[in-house]
């Protein structure tokens, strides 16, 4: 049996946030292959692969990244909700994916889904590679690590400051999917 060396329990750089980084991301929730809420009991909000094209990096590279999510979530109040997030972008080796995916864990309990609502996504940094798994578990152990990881990565203050960067807020209205007439 391979042990594993503990894991690190925050990600990035002390002094913040270093290039590429931040990278800002953004796409409507779309359905995902259904796996997260269902079978992993970790619910992600995905976005399309072409979110990936940001600032001339077209290829951003596969594994787990850590940030700030925010939604333009129909609500009483008109100031876009700001959450921390975990996200992996790859082929899933566990699940053996034929596509590459963006699915980001919103750290926040939801009470509804939210599809086709617009997410702005600033990642802050790496967390590990994408990696493949000898079981299921295996799997959820290690996303409930890269959770703990993102958290404290962004308790730090120079990591705390992009909670309020301008890139986050600028929705309009252009980000809420309409149906019939109403704002979903």
């Amino acid at each position: 049996m391979t042990v594993r060396a503990p894991r690190p329990t925050v990600a990035g750089p002390e002094f913040g946030p270093e290039s590429p980084f931040p990278l800002r991301l953004s796409g409507p929730v779309i359905k995902g292959f259904g796996r997260g809420s269902k079978e992993l009991q970790i619910p992600t909000a995905n976005i399309p692969i072409s979110g990936l094209s940001v600032g001339g990096c077209s290829e951003i590279e596969s594994g787990v990244y850590f940030g700030l999510a925010s939604l333009n979530l129909p609500a009483t109040d008109t100031r876009p909700k700001v959450f921390p997030m975990v996200m992996s972008i790859g082929w899933n080796p566990f699940y053996r994916n034929a596509v590459r995916s963006v699915e980001v864990h919103i750290i926040h309990d939801f009470a509804e889904d939210f599809y086709g609502v617009e997410m702005r996504l600033l990642v802050l940094g790496w967390i590990r590679p994408e990696l493949d798994y000898v079981s299921k578990d295996a799997l959820i152990e290690d996303i409930k690590t890269d959770i703990r990881v993102g958290l404290e990565s962004l308790k730090r203050e120079t990591y705390k400051k992009f909670e309020s960067d301008p890139y986050l807020f600028e929705f309009g209205d252009a980000g809420v999917k309409e149906e019939n007439g109403e704002k979903l």
